[in-house]
């Protein structure tokens, strides 16, 4: 009598492991620009009519909640759970959202994680259905 033995073949991403890693870096950033919103909202020098946000610490406080959960999401990503690159793609075109409001305040910063949201979206789209990070 034979024995077969089902052996469940696992897709590795390189893609995922990089949208992991980009995605916890974004999440970082936010999270500092959360904090720089909160503590020190003078820091961000421009005139009322050239940012469309207008208290800088609840500006400060969304941005650090959404980089708690980016990182939290990063770290999911990482483990391979379908639910985490689904809930990175909405939270990295938040994100771009959210910068491209507060361009006219740190454009250098916004354009930074604008960029690096992007590649997070086309690195999550990019591997197959139950693929995980490599």
């Amino acid at each position: 009598m034979t024995t077969s033995a089902t052996t469940r073949r696992t897709i590795t991403s390189g893609w995922l492991t990089f949208a992991a890693v980009v995605f916890l870096l974004t999440g970082v950033f936010n999270v500092i620009n959360g904090l720089v919103g909160i503590f020190s909202s003078d820091f961000y020098v421009v005139d009322a009519g050239q940012v469309l946000v207008f208290n800088f610490t609840a500006w400060g406080w969304l941005w650090l909640i959404l980089g708690f959960v980016q990182i939290a999401v990063a770290a999911g990503i990482m483990n391979g759970m379908t639910w985490a690159r689904a809930a990175g793609i909405a939270l990295a075109a938040l994100s771009i959202i959210g910068h491209m409001l507060f361009l006219a305040a740190f454009p250098w910063w916004s354009v930074l994680t604008i960029a690096l949201s992007v590649l997070v979206i086309y690195a999550l789209t990019v591997p197959p259905h139950g693929a995980t990070a490599a």
